[in-house]
């Protein structure tokens, strides 16, 4: 059996790490090189660096800032925001990125997910996945150049994907989503929360555990840690665990998040 992964996520807007609730609100919580070399040292599996505004302001992601950041750690290092074609994806990878999280760019065009996985290897090609609660009256932001009718909402659809930074729905269905993807060639599915991120008041379980169990590749949990029992439970359906205001703000360690899945029978690497 494969140990759990904790993974720090590192969320940059204007090159300083910023944490919010439900996507809003940010506020200031350090520097991303600080923050990765601590990290790097308390034992995180991997690390996440999402730059979260690329996207929404049509900005690419500063590639010598992810060769700063590549060059202190010695853990695999993930990438994102702001991705739109192959092209960004090599120089990504060739400036010390161990894989890129594409968002917006798939919903956009999910031939680029064919297209990456196979021209690099579908193991560092994340697709992360934004999903809300579906509100009455939500309404699609798209004009899609694809047919989308078999991964759309529908009656018994529960979440719907997000795409720039949680600012623009789909009217594509979060589950059926995550499964396209996996069929597209994504080797990992980035699963968050929106209704949970920043609460910490624990993961969306319901969630977490629908696409795990319909999707074949592993996928990493994503908003609302709010005490090491939300973390390990979230481990108990999914393959890691993201993570940013219980580290960024020292209400605990990897080390301690690490010893406590371990208590509760949950196999992580120490």
């Amino acid at each position: 059996m494969l140990t759990k992964r904790i993974i720090p996520c590192l969320d940059v807007a204007n090159g300083r790490v910023v944490k919010g609730t439900n996507f809003v609100n940010l506020v200031d919580a350090g520097d991303p090189v600080e923050l990765a070399l601590r990290y790097d040292k308390e034992g995180a599996d991997e690390l996440v660096f999402l730059d979260i505004t690329a996207s929404s302001d049509k900005r690419a992601i500063l590639i010598e800032f992810v060769k700063k950041t590549a060059e202190v750690l010695f853990i695999p290092f993930t990438v994102g925001g702001g991705i739109n074609d192959c092209e960004t994806i090599r120089d990504l990878l060739l400036a010390g990125a161990d894989k890129v999280s594409i968002n917006t760019a798939a919903v956009r065009n999910p031939d680029l997910i064919r297209e990456a996985s196979v021209q690099f290897g579908n193991q560092c090609i994340v697709v992360a996945v934004d999903a809300r609660r579906i509100r009455v009256n939500s309404v699609s932001e798209y004009d899609f150049n694809y047919d989308i009718s078999h991964v759309a909402v529908d009656s018994q659809s529960v979440w719907e994907v997000y795409t720039h930074g949680g600012r623009k729905p789909t009217g594509i269905d979060a589950v059926k989503w995550a499964m396209f993807m996996n069929e597209c060639g994504a080797g990992e599915i980035l699963l968050t929360s929106m209704d949970s991120d920043g609460t910490k008041d624990g993961y969306d379980i319901s969630l977490t555990k629908k696409v795990s169990d319909s999707v074949t590749i592993p996928v990493i949990a994503s908003g609302g840690a709010g005490t090491l029992d939300h973390i390990a439970d979230v481990l108990d359906c999914c393959d890691a665990a993201l993570l940013a205001s219980l580290l960024h703000y020292r209400m605990t360690t990897v080390d301690e998040i690490k010893n406590h899945c371990q208590s509760k029978s949950v196999r992580v690497r120490i």
